[in-house]
């Protein structure tokens, strides 16, 4: 290995984090009560442009705490895409439903609408559209065949901070959204998530829930089962702190994806385009390549030379038909192909254009067998 090295993600933390942070310390607010949370979840909803928006402790407990709050349970089915961080699915077995697992679209890997129309039963009750690595999912054809059918559509947008369609943010464009601000997301917490909706009534039953269960109107007094899902102080400081500076991140993850682009347009004879819907604004998180013509064996191949020369890289998530816990037999023709070509590239806001030229002649050499 060289002794350059090139980390896949990394977190931004040069804004006012640590005052914000120290402020938390200083007046010993650092649980789940505080104005950051309240300053976090009022500047977020504005971001995406919805009326409501309620924080949690990660992404993963938000669309958890999203389904129950919609009344997905034991017998239930809700609609996911293979090709999807597992959190997705896993939510849904939390709420003792079943994942139905529906193919990919080419490129996007995003859910194919065709596909979920096929798999609708009299059992559906939702669909999780992901809006995977950043570009969004085709939200209006899905809610052209959820709504007549009265079936929710929740947006997983964890990886899509500010992607749009239209003027549109994702976030606002179905019943519910979820986001994450794990420490590789554009804009992070550490670990923290947020739900988003317009609808005043389920905003209030997600705040219910999220606290335990206790009415906001009469203290130690729980109605209904809740969780424990509430952010902490220092995590919405760090949140209010990432979003004043989200012009910069975007424009500076924008710049180095261009390169990225730029450099690699050389090898477009082995690498095979995405193309995004028109009209739909992606935001560069990380940069995936999909070489032609190898599997999966050959793509861990490539991950590994390129480790060997400084560059850190991940597979594109393996389609959840292949895991254990949600093992089919059923055809995914496009999650197989995809996912098993699939490999992230870095892409953060420390890098530099010589970062990006350095990572583009190592993909260059180890795609042309140098």
């Amino acid at each position: 290995m060289t002794e350059r090295f090139i980390n896949l993600a990394q977190p931004d933390l040069g804004g006012r984090e640590t005052e914000y942070v120290n402020e938390c310390l200083s007046s010993g607010w650092i649980s789940s009560i505080g104005h950051f949370i309240g300053e976090f979840e009022s500047k977020f909803a504005e971001f995406v442009g919805v009326e409501h928006a309620i924080a949690t402790n990660n992404g993963t407990t938000a669309l958890h705490l999203a389904l129950v709050a919609l009344g997905v349970k034991a017998g239930d089915e809700v609609i996911v895409p293979s090709v999807t961080y597992v959190a997705s699915a896993n939510a849904i077995a939390y709420c003792g439903a079943t994942a139905v697992l529906v193919d990919v679209e080419p490129g996007t890997l995003n859910l194919d609408p065709r596909a979920v129309e096929a798999a609708i039963t009299d059992k559906t009750v939702a669909v999780i559209a992901v809006h995977l690595y950043g570009i969004p999912a085709r939200i209006p054809e899905i809610n052209a065949i959820c709504k007549p059918r009265n079936i929710f559509v929740v947006e997983d947008a964890a990886e899509a901070h500010g992607a749009k369609i239209g003027e549109q943010a994702v976030g606002s464009l179905g019943d519910v959204a979820v986001f994450s601000f794990f420490g590789n997301k554009i804009l992070t917490t550490g670990e923290g998530g947020m739900v988003t909706t317009d609808d005043a009534e389920l905003a209030a039953r997600l705040r219910l829930l999220r606290g335990q269960g206790m009415d906001p109107d009469r203290r130690y007094w729980f109605p209904v089962v809740g969780y424990n899902y509430r952010m902490t102080n220092i995590a919405a400081a760090i949140g209010v702190a990432q979003l004043e500076r989200y012009d910069e991140f975007i424009d500076k993850r924008t710049l180095l994806s261009a390169r990225y682009d730029e450099k690699l347009a050389d090898l477009a004879h082995l690498l095979e385009a995405v193309e995004v819907p028109s009209g739909y604004s992606r935001v560069p998180w990380l940069f995936n390549i999909y070489p032609l013509n190898i599997d999966a064996a050959q793509r861990d191949a490539i991950m590994a030379k390129l480790l060997d020369r400084g560059v850190d890289s991940r597979p594109v998530f393996y389609p959840m038909h292949v895991l254990p816990p949600y093992a089919s037999d059923e055809s995914f023709p496009v999650s197989d192909e995809w996912s098993a070509r699939g490999i992230s590239l870095p892409l953060h806001t420390a890098l530099t254009i010589d970062d990006i030229d350095f990572v583009s002649a190592a993909v260059s050499d180890v795609l042309q067998g140098k």
